[in-house]
């Protein structure tokens, strides 16, 4: 493994990955194939939404891992299931411990699943967080220079706020619009850059 003067490191295939998704396989084979393609349908991103604000204030290697659990936990992240979850199925999310067990983010997850609901009525949670996309999105060389939140980021956070979500800052929201694709702060010189296909 080899850092170049980009900022990316060069992995024993060749291919030029940022540091944090170079020697983990698990955040590389996300970064190969999921972080920064293009989520949408209500419940692809209400499940992002939901694992990212897992994510605060915690490594992301830690939710990649208990994915599968959290799946298992959320019904698959199914909205009108979770949203009918009670104050039972708070303690029993409490106790598993495969999971992250924090009382405000699991009610955060039951919470916007409601919010996810009502939001129908104005053509869903997909259209909705993505009429946020910027014009344009950051070329970043190094790490240094990829941004933690936005205009854009701060706008849907405040918006989702208004609509009853939680667990969704700027710093969170902008975490999301990276992960699906809405922005790319890959690096410049990384093999993904531009892999989206939504930016040129």
């Amino acid at each position: 493994m080899e850092k170049t003067v980009s900022g990316v490191m060069l992995g024993e295939d060749g291919l030029a990955r940022p540091a944090w998704a170079a020697t983990d396989p698990l955040m590389r084979d996300y970064y190969d194939t999921e972080w920064g393609v293009p989520v949408r349908g209500e419940q692809g991103v209400f499940e992002r939404i939901s694992l990212e604000g897992f994510q605060a204030g915690l490594s992301w290697a830690t939710i990649l891992r208990k994915r599968p659990a959290f799946r298992a936990a959320f019904h698959d992240f199914q909205v009108d299931k979770v949203a009918a979850f009670t104050e039972d199925d708070v303690e029993r999310l409490m106790e598993d411990a495969s999971i992250v067990r924090n009382r405000a983010k699991i009610r955060a997850v039951i919470t916007n699943a409601r919010a996810t609901i009502d939001l129908r009525a104005e053509g869903g949670l997909s259209d909705f967080v993505w009429s946020f996309q910027p014009p344009s999105t950051p070329a970043p060389r190094h790490i240094g220079e990829i941004p933690t939140t936005s205009e854009e980021s701060v706008a849907l956070s405040k918006a989702l706020r208004k609509r009853g979500f939680a667990f969704v800052g700027p710093t969170t929201m902008f975490a999301l619009m990276e992960a699906i694709g809405m922005i790319d702060t890959h690096l410049i010189d990384s093999h993904r850059r531009g892999s989206s296909g939504l930016w040129a």
